[in-house]
């Protein structure tokens, strides 16, 4: 009965580890990049498989990932290569290391190398060719004396990728910041806290040219915030290289971040706001006029180059008044009103663009073509593409779903404006971006040719006309607000932080450059600049619709 008895407490023993096996095939299996697995363990095996939460743990994949544990993890894994783990250098894809014995009687500033790719290593103070290093100054260890002649020294440059981890509050990709390079650089001493040294330490991270736009700064890790913090740093941007100088060890970054304040951002708004309701104001003038001018005068019912500039009057009317709704309501309402209002204002953007490559096209015919030019329903064709290919876009970039709140931050990712605008990148640089450059760029090939069809003509006539050049000048400055050209300023806001300004005030103000062109192409005594123009003779010579 003995044997029996034992055989079943050896199978209950047996069944028991599968009993539970069976009852955790139903849990779910966690996730590592949760960081509860593991959270100790720093083996090969283990370093890798957290490494990968760096690219998997993305905005749209947050709710997998805990970045708190994550962040902890690896701070964590500084102290323990210090204090515990048996090599002295680490060579990954992702991490790069070197655990180095030093003398606390150093006599002179230690240098270590920090070039990507590559283990760091103890280099000269003259070896100016690694233009990534580190200098750790004498007195940081001689301050460590009393703990013993000898302590170990981390250093780690660790890719934390384009994820969430090691982000913080301070950096979205949406505006374009990021850590630089991606790199992270460790310094420890294991459990030795370093904090408010005499003498800062000193790291250089070389870099490409960065735009003016953009702000470098150095930041380090605060581990009780989870956060990037740059008290105890201070910054010294070169062109090629930045020199951060901070008062204590743990990992440090360079933070590239668009700038852009709290002030710049009201000053456009209030520029922009001011120069639309002038231009408002204008452009209803100009609409006003030209339905007294069709009343009073029988051409106009026939030319089409006066309606092409109503029409790009009515667009940019339209289009400044969906702006002051837009910035005024903010987020305000429900999040279809907030699509809708984000709707109409990215459609009659597009109108306005659209109108805008017409008058290029519309002055490709009358300057440089001039002759077969004829079109059945001529203004109506233009019409169906001005009001109707926009609409089109508008409808598939709202099936897309593209269209939701914005936000604008600062430097400090502080919101300084919310509108109803794109929420989808892509869908703004297609079809907004990339819809203006084909725009400014067709606007800016007519006009060169048509620069060059002035200009020639003014160098066949300067003897029997004075101040020739200075008329085709003003033509020409009249011409390129009729196609767009004040907006092509978009594409030097990069270089200097003033050319936003200059950019927010000629195109708010484009309405106003309008009128002063429609006034003086067809009010009363402007037979003295249309005969001293060739443009302007063209455009009253062969403006005849066809419809």
């Amino acid at each position: 009965m003995v044997a029996p008895r034992a055989l079943r407490v050896l199978l209950l023993l047996l069944l028991a580890p599968g009993e539970g096996d069976s009852t955790s095939s139903y849990e779910k299996p966690r996730n590592v990049c949760q960081g509860f697995i593991g959270m100790n363990q720093y083996e090969d095996f283990d370093l890798n498989r957290t490494a990968g939460c760096f690219s998997k743990c993305t905005r749209s994949q947050e709710e997998l990932c805990h970045l708190g544990n994550l962040q902890r993890y690896w701070l964590n894994f500084e102290t323990y290569l210090v204090e515990r783990s048996q090599t002295d250098t680490m060579n990954t894809s992702f991490l790069t290391a070197l655990v180095k014995s030093i003398n606390t009687s150093v006599s002179e500033d230690l240098y270590f190398s920090l070039t990507p790719s590559q283990i760091p290593k103890q280099v000269t103070k003259d070896e100016y060719q690694h233009a990534d290093r580190v200098r750790l100054p004498k007195s940081l260890f001689g301050s460590l004396k009393s703990g013993g002649p000898m302590v170990r020294l981390g250093i780690i440059i660790l890719d934390v990728g384009l994820g969430n981890v090691f982000k913080g509050s301070l950096l979205s990709r949406e505006d374009g910041s990021s850590v630089l390079n991606n790199r992270m650089v460790g310094l420890t001493l294991g459990h030795i806290n370093v904090t408010e040294l005499a003498e800062p330490l000193e790291i250089t991270f070389s870099h490409q040219y960065q735009p003016p736009n953009m702000n470098l700064s150095c930041e380090f890790w605060d581990a009780k915030k989870g956060d990037w913090s740059s008290k105890g740093c201070s910054t010294e941007v070169g062109v090629h290289r930045t020199v951060c100088r901070c008062d204590h060890l743990t990992f440090f970054a360079l933070l590239l971040r668009p700038i852009l304040d709290e002030a710049t951002v009201k000053a456009l708004i209030h520029i922009s706001q001011a120069g639309c309701g002038a231009s408002m104001i204008f452009l209803a003038f100009t609409i006003v006029l030209y339905a007294v001018l069709r009343f009073s005068r029988q051409r106009f019912k026939s030319e089409d180059a006066p309606k092409i500039h109503v029409s790009l009057s009515i667009s940019l009317f339209l289009l400044n008044l969906a702006f002051f709704i837009n910035v005024g309501r903010g987020l305000k309402g429900s999040n279809a009103a907030c699509w809708a209002r984000g709707a109409v204002f990215h459609y009659f953007l597009l109108c306005a663009f659209t109108w805008m490559s017409l008058e290029a096209f519309h002055l490709y015919l009358l300057v440089i073509k001039v002759f077969n030019t004829y079109f059945g329903h001529y203004f109506l064709k233009l019409s169906l593409v001005g009001w109707v290919l926009p609409a089109l876009i508008v409808i598939g970039t709202g099936i897309a779903n593209s269209y939701g709140p914005y936000s604008i931050r600062d430097e400090k990712n502080v919101t300084t404006l919310e509108l109803c605008w794109f929420h989808e990148k892509t869908a703004l640089y297609v079809t907004v971006h990339g819809y203006f450059l084909v725009v400014f760029l067709f606007g800016a090939v007519i006009l060169s040719l048509v620069s060059w069809k002035i200009f020639t003509l003014s160098s066949a006539t300067a003897g029997k006309e004075k101040g020739q050049h200075w008329k085709g000048v003003l033509t020409l400055l009249g011409l390129s607000c009729l196609v767009g050209l004040p907006w092509g300023l978009a594409l030097l806001t990069s270089l200097a932080p003033f050319t936003a300004y200059v950019f927010a005030l000629f195109t708010s103000l484009q309405g106003v450059f309008i009128f002063c062109w429609f006034i003086v192409l067809y009010c009363p005594g402007q037979s003295t600049v249309t005969a001293s123009s060739g443009t302007a003779r063209v455009d009253h010579a062969h403006t005849v619709s066809h419809e």
